[in-house]
């Protein structure tokens, strides 16, 4: 792979030159049916060796190191390590020429940098992840004050098809009442349907973010992305934000 794919998004966010991100889709990979053809996730049942090609393919077109986690919907955030597979839903780094990698397919992929572009961060923010706080430890693992942060909210399942149950909903009112808005009722009686983006959206402004950007893309809806929730039996994107090593702070 000489080149992305077209159909791989570039976060528009207005980070400094130095910052790099993207997020991939189903293209560009070696994988076979049913996880067609850009897999990126190692626990999915695809082929050990695709998946490794993938990473590696990822790896040589990015000209950087992702680092990738073994990722259980906790709130943990650690330091990126390209060397060992953290058990963790964040990870931050400082170093150039690391990427911090989440992968998921209908969770959320949530970005992070500060203005003058030497800390950035990725995190995996299913419904659990966001109520249990994984925003809140990805931004005091990074060390940045609020009003220097700028987050980009990636692909994830879109407010119109993500069914949950009122217990999910319960949740997040509990911590954040304006949180009640970000549901409505379903057509199933006694089901709700949850707007992911906007949940995100109150706990970083909760926390005095205000420079969010993203949002929209449903890995539902759209096929070029994977969607557990479309076909259990599917791969996974990845989301990734580094520090160029080749250009100057």
């Amino acid at each position: 792979m000489s080149a992305w794919p077209q159909d791989w998004i570039v976060p528009d966010w207005p980070v400094a030159a130095r910052i790099k991100a993207c997020v991939t889709t189903r293209s560009g990979g070696v994988s076979q049916a049913p996880f067609e053809t850009f897999n990126l996730g190692d626990h999915v049942g695809d082929d050990p060796v695709a998946v490794a090609r993938n990473r590696q393919l990822l790896a040589d077109t990015l000209g950087c190191r992702p680092a990738w986690m073994s990722q259980v919907h906790s709130s943990i955030a650690v330091e990126a390590d390209p060397a060992r597979g953290l058990e963790a839903d964040a990870c931050w780094t400082a170093r150039a020429g690391i990427a911090c990698a989440v992968l998921t397919a209908d969770c959320l992929p949530v970005l992070f940098c500060d203005r003058d572009g030497t800390r950035v961060a990725a995190a995996h923010a299913g419904w659990r992840g966001l109520a249990g706080g994984i925003l809140e430890a990805t931004m005091e693992a990074l060390a940045v004050p609020a009003d220097q942060l700028l987050v980009w909210l990636g692909p994830a399942i879109g407010p119109a098809v993500f069914e949950v149950g009122p217990e999910v909903r319960e949740a997040f009112v509990a911590r954040h009442p304006e949180a009640m808005d970000a549901f409505v009722p379903s057509a199933n009686a006694g089901r709700l349907l949850g707007d992911l983006y906007a949940l995100a959206r109150i706990r970083l402004a909760s926390h005095g973010v205000a420079a969010v950007y993203g949002g929209g893309l449903c890995t539902f809806s759209e096929a070029r992305f994977y969607s557990y929730r479309r076909a259990p039996r599917t791969g996974r994107l990845a989301s990734l934000v580094w520090i160029d090593s080749r250009q100057a702070c």
